[in-house]
């Protein structure tokens, strides 16, 4: 008489117990970090004949948010399903040599992202290059006497020792803390202010409409040269070194796996006029209307776009 009662009793505690492993399980996050398969040569879990495509994108780069949404947007016209993931730069590439996502838009090699390449570059591929890029230093151009980055020394005053960089693992930023500042004698007057794509370009903006001097870490193609009277000083030392190219990498073998939206990747080249526009519009159209914006652009721009899938020159 007393057991039946003691059986009901575990055989409940049992079920909750379940319940609740199960529930933990199902909210432990262990896969927040990335989407889709964790293994293999595609982080869609692709393979030849497959319609699903991951991209890693970094917010606050603005040719990566451009790139990346075009690209989206033309996929899923042709019958793609297309997962955009926000990454840091550090995460995309490791997520990228994994086969946690299978394509960036946006690696700026050799110069820019070298310490990443040189970790993962075994198990990356380079698609395609479709732009030539570099990194800057800019002020208003009501800044008259500074023109150089070496014109910055002795002007700490005017900027209040502050050049207002982007993210701290940013490969800019590392040029900028073993390259440039020590390069010309900046660092005992200058701090470099670590933070966000978003948040340096807010505060351009907002010096720009008072009219006071400011130094922040920039790189061309971007829309901020449409927006601001901005100008760039001239690295008479190259510090940063020469010219980058913006290219695609995708997690090694993905493109062999992949060879119809590998091709057409192979044939995309935009001008930086081109690329200064879409990232303006975007910029323009506000958050969460990029691939709508992205969209737009290309039915503005049909001739360039559908020479990428023609491979046809416009």
């Amino acid at each position: 008489m007393t057991r039946s009662p003691r059986r009901r009793g575990t055989s409940l505690l049992a079920g909750l117990i379940a319940l609740v492993i199960a529930s933990i399980t199902a909210c432990s996050g262990q896969s927040s970090s990335f989407g889709g398969n964790s293994g293999g040569s595609s982080g869609s879990g692709g393979g030849a004949g497959d319609k699903n495509v991951s991209i890693s994108v970094v917010a606050g780069w603005d040719e990566d948010v451009a790139a990346s949404n075009l690209w989206k947007a033309l996929l899923e016209e042709r019958g793609y399903t297309v997962n955009m993931q926000e990454l840091d730069i550090a995460s995309t590439f490791t997520g990228v040599a994994n086969g946690q996502v299978d394509l960036y838009m946006d690696a700026w090699l050799p110069t820019t992202h070298q310490a990443y390449w040189d970790r993962f570059k075994d198990q990356l591929e380079v698609v395609t290059t479709w732009l030539e890029s570099k990194n800057t230093i800019v002020v208003p151009d009501y800044v008259t006497d500074v023109n150089t980055v070496a014109d910055l020394k002795g002007k700490a005053a005017m900027f209040d020792g502050r050049i207002v960089g982007i993210e701290a693992g940013a490969g800019e930023m590392k040029a900028m803390r073993e390259k440039v500042i020590p390069g010309y004698g900046l660092g005992d007057e200058y701090n470099l202010v670590e933070g966000s794509s978003p948040a340096m370009l807010a505060s351009l903006d907002s010096a720009i409409k008072q009219k006071q001097p400011i130094v922040v870490t920039l790189w061309q193609p971007h829309w901020a040269f449409s927006r601001f009277p901005i100008k760039v000083l001239d690295d008479t030392q190259t510090a940063f070194g020469p010219p980058d190219q913006m290219q695609i990498l995708a997690t090694k073998g993905w493109g062999e796996a992949n060879p119809e939206v590998a091709g057409w990747l192979k044939n995309f080249t935009i001008t930086p006029e081109q690329l200064s526009d879409l990232m303006l519009k975007i910029q323009n159209g506000g958050k969460g209307q990029e691939q709508a914006t992205a969209t737009q652009w290309a039915a503005d721009n049909k001739q360039v776009v559908d020479a990428w899938f023609t491979g046809t020159t416009p």
